[in-house]
């Protein structure tokens, strides 16, 4: 049974993982060891998240630890892994890093006697608005996977799906977001251009996204039903409809992510 909670890497993801258990009180920050290789970010976890235990190495985190997420980069995976094994038996492992497979974990956690889990979350967790995808081939026991489902139900919306299904989770949720941020941006610039002040330039498209969403979230209506609710006759969104189109809006986007899934397979071979 889960009780305590390890983290390796403190960035980012991990920082806004760990803020948002806290938060959601399903998870007391005393029952959390962290370690991260910068000093300067370990005493930015203990400022954000008061009580929070600080360890002196991965092996510590182990030590301490039930569960150990590991929230670094994908490079770095195996030398943490390395650094871990002595202190592993008997415990959980859970990787949130792209590209490592559940094939990966079994071999690099071969005869540890830990249980291993893969999950894909992405930023905006930060916000407790992530998405984040559970791989269903995990070796977890039943109730360790849902108790890790609920610590990433802490940081927004989760779905389980089978791996194979993972490259299409780091491109559609997992590097999503960048394309979102350069839609805003591009938005917002082209308000400046028609001498709407950044600020409120930047304020107006990202709303328009958040309120977009959340229409299609809650309406369960086809998104291509309320494009056509917003493109009346003859008006101006149908023009700026075609043009997009006239561009390859959707081909640019569709093939973006086939790039970023293609990029997501070859980094598990």
């Amino acid at each position: 049974m889960i009780q305590t909670i390890g983290m390796i890497g403190t960035g980012n993801m991990g920082s806004a993982i760990l803020r948002g258990v806290v938060e959601a009180q399903y998870i007391r920050a005393s029952m959390i060891t962290v370690f991260d290789v910068s000093s300067k970010r370990m005493r930015e976890i203990s400022e954000d998240i008061p009580g929070i235990q600080l360890a002196s190495d991965c092996a510590e985190v182990a030590e301490q630890s039930d569960l150990i997420i590991l929230a670094v980069k994908p490079i770095y995976v195996q030398d943490v892994i390395n650094e871990l094994l002595p202190a592993l038996n008997g415990k959980a492992v859970l990787s949130i890093a792209a590209g490592w497979t559940v094939s990966m974990l079994s071999k690099s956690l071969e005869n540890s006697g830990a249980t291993f889990m893969r999950v894909m979350p992405n930023t905006p967790a930060l916000v407790g608005e992530g998405m984040t995808a559970l791989c269903d081939e995990s070796t977890f026991s039943k109730e360790d996977f849902e108790y890790a489902k609920g610590i990433f139900d802490s940081v927004g919306k989760t779905i389980i799906l089978p791996e194979r299904l993972f490259d299409g989770v780091v491109a559609i949720s997992g590097s999503s977001p960048a394309y979102v941020y350069m839609m805003i941006e591009a938005m917002a610039d082209a308000g400046v251009k028609e001498g709407i002040p950044r600020a409120n330039a930047y304020e107006m498209a990202a709303q328009s996204v958040l309120g977009s969403a959340l229409m299609v979230l809650s309406s369960g209506t086809h998104p291509a039903a309320l494009k056509d609710a917003v493109c009346s006759p003859g008006g101006t969104t149908i023009d700026a409809v075609e043009e997009l189109e006239r561009k390859g809006f959707r081909a640019a986007i569709m093939d973006a992510m086939q790039v970023c899934a293609e990029k997501s397979r070859s980094m598990s071979r």
